[in-house]
């Protein structure tokens, strides 16, 4: 339903990249005619990523390493980036997250995953927005949030907290830089599989059919469609919406807030003490 050169001649930046929503939005944005920047912490996952891509897509796509929770990394990035002409579209895609009881978790915990989600993407969003402004230059700046950022969600604390700042962020710079050229939207996407992510916040297959059975179309979502989703929001064809969080889920938050809620009391002990998260250390 995309004419293949609509994002033509667009400069794009996904941080996360290398796995799951970005990199099938790394790989939609290719199609659609884009020049694409990944970034990440894992090199050799953004090597496979961009050869990988490279190959299938024929596009132009360049990978950097850069912990974006590290403000001056991701300065460096972005002037690297910015030396070969403007970036176009950001869409800050990097996230952690975890299902915990959080009188588990440790400060660590919570730096870490706030770090990532809010942190890193106010880190990217700065850099490029300075720039965009001051050269006069139009951007876009796609976030994504999820469905709990308002009603927040039991088990998943860090990343409600995170997501919450985030989708604060995106309303609030789209009234205050809307009027010089720069749209800010987000997506808060319900259950969409992606390797890794789903081992990580529905350790049994039963707790998989349960969230289907919880969703009124009776299904997840697919990178697919959350890839087509972020296409149009950074296109030049949705030119007048700003502002705007766009929620896809199928229904689900409508048919109960909380995504995580009703899942956790579900969990044993022993898969509580399983899933507890590896102590990270904070960026330099």
């Amino acid at each position: 339903m995309f004419k293949n050169d609509l994002l033509k001649s667009k400069r794009i930046l996904i941080t996360g990249g290398g796995t799951g929503l970005g990199k099938a939005s790394a790989q939609r944005f290719l199609e659609l005619g884009a020049e694409v920047y990944i970034c990440g912490r894992r090199h050799e996952v953004l090597t496979a990523t961009e050869h990988e891509l490279r190959a299938s897509t024929g596009g132009r796509i360049h990978s950097r390493p850069c912990d974006v929770r590290d403000a001056a990394a991701v300065e460096e990035m972005i002037g690297i980036i910015w030396a070969d002409g403007p970036l176009d579209v950001l869409m800050n895609n990097a996230a952690g997250n975890f299902l915990a009881r959080t009188e588990d978790l440790s400060l660590g915990a919570f730096q870490s995953v706030i770090g990532i989600v809010l942190m890193g993407s106010l880190h990217t969003t700065m850099a490029c927005g300075r720039r965009w402004l001051q050269a006069g230059h139009k951007g876009t700046v796609l976030n994504i949030t999820t469905t709990y950022t308002t009603t927040g969600s039991a088990y998943v604390v860090p990343s409600a907290v995170a997501k919450a700042g985030l989708q604060a962020l995106t309303r609030s710079l789209a009234v205050e830089w809307g009027n010089r050229g720069i749209r800010m939207n987000a997506i808060a996407p319900g259950p969409i599989p992606t390797e890794g992510a789903f081992s990580r916040l529905l350790p049994r297959p039963e707790l998989e059919q349960l969230a289907k059975q919880k969703n009124p179309l009776g299904r997840f979502g697919t990178v697919e469609e959350f890839a087509n989703l972020a296409a149009f929001l950074v296109s030049d064809g949705s030119g007048y919406i700003n502002g705007e969080v766009v929620t896809m889920d199928g229904g689900e938050w409508l048919e109960g807030a909380g995504e995580f809620t009703a899942l956790g009391r579900m969990l044993t002990d022993k898969e509580w003490e399983m899933m507890k998260p590896k102590k990270t250390s904070p960026a330099k």
